[in-house]
């Protein structure tokens, strides 16, 4: 990975001080090029911009959806999508190896941009003539340091064994110091958790200047070292006793992977999400919430508008967003429907859509049978068959079924004919999920996903589960007509924050009243009944810790469903790779041509992920370039 930081440096110059700048064709030497770069001070802010510039796009190329999000058991593209560069198809089919290319590519990209903020931080200054006052100058290198340790916190996310360079190497140093091996994985954390301590103790909690909006902030570094604590003390990393990763040694006999289980590490984990939690809600983030007008909270605007309201605009739940444009246009044309002018394959596994609760806050999907059939919650009035009767009528605001107006306080979510199994659901399932049959209000028609309808011409745009993904897809989107509405590109936010927490005390401190408290302000904005509540809909609280992780896990499936990164970092921090991203994959019969035909669980393509998907591999030319680095578990000799 270091030669990766200074062979590219030249070509970081032309990158990020700008492309119209010649001067580096007529000097030789590198001083003199940064001389010129940092004494200007849009060529300084444009080397900034161009650090921050490798923060993931969540929504969908780098990596989004096409290569990170879709490999979770949420989503579920078309896989004839395979035959136009969706090359996370074939990886699902388990054609990974070793030498395939990964369009995300953070062990290329990251490197780069880890060096570039090296470099910025030993040359910025201040500069009187161009008002960049010595401040501005310590914050900059503040955001700096805060970009080194997050692009850090990707790389061990992804790759779980990396060179940790933590100084900036001279284009002459020797061979030893360039080609250094993997540091161990604990050793890793431990770094980035210091460099963001460190960091936030020089950045503001927020910025008043609206063009500094999403410039880093102490709840940023904050924020990413909770999420990153959290998923060092899973089973994954934390005791795993598979025979590969106890023996993982870098170039120097060293464990990778300390296989000895800490409960500790859940206690720090703890710790850092309650210090994020503190820290946030002090500065005025608080869970998106709309009312309506008796003042109860409206749970399908709260949960729908929080993906789409911005930061300016009083969404305090968002704690760290990308700060440029995201590729919400393409998300947006692949999950609306082909007969709306989308490309309409964009779409959510059977799986996802047996996790949400009923609107009485029960699952309905208890397990499944060796078979795959669904075993029913007989308490929760879920059921499979038949056909609703009449319109189901929620107070809300929420305009996106037949018949809604949002000048009422009461509104249809679902309209007479619906099938049953997506009635008397709770709101953030209405909020997701796009089903067959339902009202597609920017088109004012019902969308038709039978063979041969409007939205499944039988080709790969179409939904190949029986179902589009509704969320985070602007309710405005209209693919015929070009509208496509911004909407911030979020990577953090607040809810996670209160389920990182609950899941890490859970395990660390199960009795802790913190758990419920967390978990409910969840549930209460979500429109269902909490846990230990009273009244006809009263759930009874877990009491048991297998039970309490067994009811987080379920919440974060759904409360986080379909948002960049969560869902795949949980699968593979729990160790779970083999056991949900392999095998048999449901929906409903995308090739029935009527009801009795097409509401039938159906296996769709299945995946072939195993445990070695843990981890990403590390491609072989970089093995090749560098003796000291040792591939990952499972990806040698591929």
């Amino acid at each position: 990975m270091k030669y990766r930081m200074y062979i590219k440096a030249t070509m970081l110059l032309a990158l990020l001080a700008g492309a119209s700048c010649d001067y580096l064709d007529k000097a030789p030497d590198d001083q003199l090029t940064m001389e010129m770069v940092f004494r200007d001070k849009t060529r300084t802010e444009d080397w900034l911009a161009g650090i921050y510039s490798a923060i993931p796009d969540p929504y969908w190329e780098k990596p989004g959806v096409k290569n990170y999000d879709m490999y979770a058991d949420d989503y579920l593209v078309n896989f004839g999508w395979g035959a136009y560069s969706w090359d996370g198809v074939s990886k699902l089919a388990g054609n990974w190896n070793s030498e395939t290319a990964w369009i995300g590519d953070y062990w290329g990209n990251l490197p780069t941009r880890i060096r570039s903020a090296y470099i910025f931080i030993d040359n910025v200054r201040a500069n009187a003539e161009q008002g960049v006052t010595q401040e501005e100058v310590n914050l900059m290198k503040a955001e700096c340091q805060f970009l080194i340790a997050y692009y850090y916190y990707l790389l061990v996310n992804t790759y779980g064994a990396i060179p940790l360079q933590t100084w900036l190497s001279s284009f002459d140093a020797s061979e030893e110091e360039l080609f250094i091996g993997q540091t161990p994985y604990d050793g890793v954390i431990d770094w980035i958790d210091a460099e963001l301590v460190d960091a936030a103790s020089k950045l503001p909690a927020y910025y008043t200047e609206n063009r500094k909006y999403g410039r880093a902030t102490s709840v940023m570094c904050y924020a990413v070292r909770a999420r990153m604590l959290l998923f060092a003390a899973s089973p994954l990393v934390n005791g795993n006793q598979r025979p590969e990763y106890v023996n993982y040694v870098n170039n120097e006999g060293e464990k990778i992977f300390d296989s000895e289980y800490k409960s500790e590490k859940w206690k720090r984990a703890a710790d850092a999400c309650k210090e994020l939690i503190d820290l946030a809600e002090s500065n005025g983030h608080a869970l998106y919430i709309e009312r309506n007008a008796d003042g109860t909270i409206d749970p399908f605007l709260s949960y729908s508008n929080m993906s789409y309201i911005e930061f300016t605009q009083g969404n305090k739940e968002i704690l760290f967003a990308r700060p440029f444009d995201c590729g919400y246009g393409e998300h947006n044309r692949h999950a609306s429907p082909y007969g709306s002018s989308g490309n309409g394959g964009l779409g959510v596994s059977q799986s996802l859509v047996d996790a949400f609760f009923m609107k009485n806050g029960l699952p309905p999907i208890l397990g499944y049978n060796t078979d795959g059939s669904p075993i029913i919650n007989g308490e929760s009035y879920y059921s499979e068959t038949g056909f609703s009767a009449a319109d189901d009528v929620r107070k809300t605001k929420w305009i996106e079924a037949q018949g809604a107006d949002r000048n009422n306080d009461d509104n249809p979510v679902t309209n007479a004919g619906t099938f049953n199994m997506y009635c008397d659901r709770e709101p953030r399932f209405y909020a997701s999920v796009l089903f067959n049959n339902a009202y597609y209000r920017i088109s004012s028609r019902r969308v038709n996903f039978f063979l041969n309808g409007a939205d499944n011409n039988g080709t790969h745009d179409s939904p190949e589960s029986g179902y589009l993904l509704r969320k985070r897809v602007h309710p405005n989107v209209d693919v015929r007509n070009g509208t496509m509405p911004y909407r911030p590109g979020i990577l953090y936010r607040l809810g996670e924050a209160y389920l990182n927490y609950a899941e890490a005390l859970n395990e660390c401190e199960p009795s802790n009243p913190d758990i419920l408290t967390y978990l409910n302000k969840i549930r209460e904005r979500a429109g269902i009944p909490i846990y230990g509540g009273s009244g006809n809909d009263a759930i009874t609280a877990p009491v048991e810790q297998d039970a309490m992780r067994e009811a987080i896990h379920r919440e974060r499936r759904v409360e986080m469903n379909c948002e960049f990164a969560v869902r795949f970092d949980d699968i593979r921090r729990w160790d779970k790779v083999e056991e949900l991203l392999k095998g048999d994959v449901w929906g409903m019969n995308r090739y029935g041509k009527d009801n009795d035909a097409f509401y039938v669980r159906t296996k769709c393509t299945p995946k072939a992920f195993s445990w070695k998907n843990n981890w990403f591999p590390i491609h072989q030319n970089q093995i090749d370039k560098n003796p000291n680095l040792r591939q990952l578990p499972g990806w040698s000799g591929e």
